[in-house]
């Protein structure tokens, strides 16, 4: 997991600081940071965290190896660790209406692993004494209900659907309404995966957003999608406006970019990640686990 970004970093990090090198280091670490998938502004400000880190340093606490570890550790754990942070199964247990579902709006392309996503919450979410059904919402592509169909099935969960080219704000209504009525935790809503660019696309899921309202809306990021999913999260948070993410196919990652550009630019927490095709491989995101990865404990 990370290994280009690891090597990258360690090549850093072999380097001996002092006040001399101080510039080519922080230029070395941003081509490093960009080269693995991070979004420029984003490079850009770990680089200046950095450099506050390091400015005031003792003069011989410059040559020791962890000085510049530590700055450079601290600077990514503060652009990961946003604001918000919550836990979602606290926050549904905790909810103040415990006769009101908590809903949930699922976002994501195609291909970014969103139904096997869902899967993995519902599977999440009856772990812990959470009830849930789920709303077909995606009733665009040729073969998303019965895909998620599948997956609802070998989970004994409850599917609200309907036809094809049904009105998706409506299979979400249905969905919350029978959540209401059966005294069900929560709703989780699919979408359609089409792209970002497609207009129709977007003013479908306002249309979801604003006459469902749901209490989170959730987006799905691929991290082996490059630069592609910093515009996907940009695009979505700019016209739907997401509360946190999910970052999928983690484990497959070499280089780790894509969950530090999108806590940057989105400004919302990354809640859990997706480490494997089972459905009991979504864990917690912890920005503090994901340094230790890219850089070592303390």
């Amino acid at each position: 997991m990370f290994k280009k970004m690891k090597k990258g970093l360690s090549n850093i990090f072999t380097t001996t600081l002092n006040e001399k090198n101080m510039n080519k280091i922080l230029k070395d670490l941003k081509m490093t940071l960009l080269r693995n998938d991070v979004a420029v502004h984003a490079a850009e400000k770990i680089v200046e965290i950095t450099q506050k880190n390091l400015e005031g340093t003792q003069v011989g606490a410059f040559s020791k190896k962890s000085t510049l570890q530590n700055a450079i550790k601290d600077a990514i754990f503060e652009i990961l660790n946003v604001e918000n942070q919550f836990n979602l199964i606290e926050t549904i247990k905790n909810r103040p209406n415990k006769n009101k579902p908590y809903s949930i709006l699922v976002l994501g392309v195609n291909g970014t692993g969103k139904t096997t996503t869902i899967a993995k919450l519902v599977h999440l979410f009856k772990k812990n004494d959470v009830s849930v059904v789920v709303a077909a919402s995606d009733t665009f592509r040729a073969g998303a209900i019965e895909q998620l169909s599948k997956h609802m099935d070998a989970l004994k969960t409850h599917l609200i659907k309907q036809t094809y080219n049904a009105d998706p704000a409506s299979v979400a209504y249905d969905a919350i309404d029978h959540a209401y009525a059966k005294k069900i935790n929560s709703v989780i809503i699919d979408t359609s995966g089409r792209q970002v660019t497609n207009k129709n696309l977007l003013e479908e899921l306002k249309k979801i957003k604003r006459v469902n309202q749901p209490d989170l809306t959730l987006f799905i990021g691929d991290s082996l999608a490059g630069n592609d999913v910093l515009v996907q999260a940009e695009a979505f948070n700019h016209a739907i406006q997401i509360d946190a993410s999910i970052i999928t196919k983690l484990d497959a990652d070499s280089k780790g970019g894509a969950a530090l550009s999108i806590a940057y630019i989105t400004k919302k927490p990354i809640i859990y990640i997706g480490i494997g095709q089972g459905y009991e491989h979504l864990i917690p995101f912890n920005p503090k686990w994901f340094v230790d990865i890219l850089i070592g404990s303390k």
